[in-house]
């Protein structure tokens, strides 16, 4: 069967849903501008491909222009990667005052483009990384590449509320280190069960003066030395078999309101805040098929480099990183992505051209 028409994955966006930008204000990019096709076919080639326009995706665009590696960011119809999602960033270097989500991501992809980095406003479809180029699909264009760098990214795993999409920002949030800062003093609840929700609820109570922490069955799935650890703190109260019906407030959070698994009934909790920690989602969809995944689904690296399975094909930020999730480290592995990729150019380029030109010389 023809792979020009078939993709190696049956279903390429299931469970994708890739966060991208929009172009930034004053961009000289427009939005799906058209970039000329330069291979047969009205395929467009490209020495390097980067496939998401988060902290990460930006800062190996940024790093490969300025190598003149004149890279294409197939970006995504809606942009930036969960920044997009944060109002008020106050741990990235450079802002003492403090930088909202959005804007920030404007910052990056303007730099990008300052440097020469083209970016498409398109979700990627389906990828074929069988062999050099790579090919990549999106809007119905075909893209081929010689390296590529994945920084599809993760997505929190949300509970599902009106109430919550709502006052996301407003004192609902899904990064403890991120936002814990933000309640010294307050009342806050965390949402989930397992290792990820006692390390949250642990950590803020170096901020919070209570932590409620929420879980819809009647036992903790994290580990005995986590769950011992927030039985016996002082700031943190259980609340076993109770489920988040509804985020309550107006202009920010100012209570939960719970239901019961075990017994009728419901209970109201006032606070101030609600982290949501049941888990995240790596973007890999489109890339399960070819590159490897660890047992939490997410990007396999090869740990000293950013490289992936498929030589040539290279990997960074929180699709690989369930660790840390920070804008921060992302961007340091777009930048490490992108002098990978780099080098690998350099080193391919240096073992063909001498295969190229021995060819030549016996043609004649």
């Amino acid at each position: 069967m023809n792979d020009d028409t078939t993709p190696k994955t049956k279903s390429p966006l299931a469970g994708l849903n890739l966060n991208f930008l929009a172009p930034a204000e004053g961009s000289q990019t427009a939005s799906m501008a058209p970039v000329a096709a330069t291979t047969a076919g009205g395929a467009v080639s490209a020495r390097v491909v980067i496939v998401g326009s988060g902290p990460a995706g930006l800062t190996a665009a940024i790093y490969a222009a300025r190598a003149n590696l004149e890279p294409i960011v197939i970006g995504g119809v809606v942009g930036g990667g969960q920044l997009m999602i944060t109002s008020e960033v106050e741990n990235y270097p450079g802002f003492p005052e403090g930088i909202q989500g959005p804007e920030l991501m404007g910052l990056f992809r303007k730099q990008a483009e300052r440097f020469g980095a083209r970016i498409v406003d398109a979700d990627v479809d389906r990828v074929n990384l069988g062999g050099r180029p790579f090919r990549l699909w999106a809007a119905g264009i075909e893209y081929r590449a010689e390296a590529v760098i994945v920084a599809t990214g993760a997505e929190a795993i949300w509970l599902g509320l009106e109430s919550e999409t709502r006052l996301r920002g407003r004192g609902v949030s899904a990064c403890a280190t991120c936002d814990g800062f933000f309640f010294r003093d307050k009342t806050i609840a965390v949402v989930g069960g397992g290792d990820s929700a006692l390390e949250e609820a642990l950590f803020l109570t170096r901020f919070a003066s209570k932590v409620h922490l929420i879980h819809r069955r009647d036992a903790f799935r994290g580990s005995k030395i986590m769950q011992a650890r927030a039985a016996s703190h002082p700031k943190v109260e259980l609340h076993l078999n109770r489920t988040v019906e509804e985020i309550l407030g107006g202009e920010h959070v100012e209570a939960i309101r719970l239901g019961k698994t075990n017994e009728p009934g419901e209970e109201t909790l006032p606070l101030d805040g609600v982290f949501v920690a049941i888990g995240h989602r790596p973007n890999v969809a489109v890339f399960r098929d070819w590159l490897e995944t660890d047992e939490r689904g997410y990007l396999r690296i090869d740990g000293a480099t950013t490289a992936s399975n498929i030589d040539g094909v290279f990997v960074s930020g929180d699709v690989d990183d369930h660790r840390y999730r920070q804008a921060v480290t992302a961007a340091g592995e777009g930048c490490r992505a992108a002098i990978d990729a780099e080098r690998w150019l350099e080193a391919q380029e240096a073992y063909e051209a001498p295969r190229a030109a021995a060819g030549a010389a016996t043609a004649h």
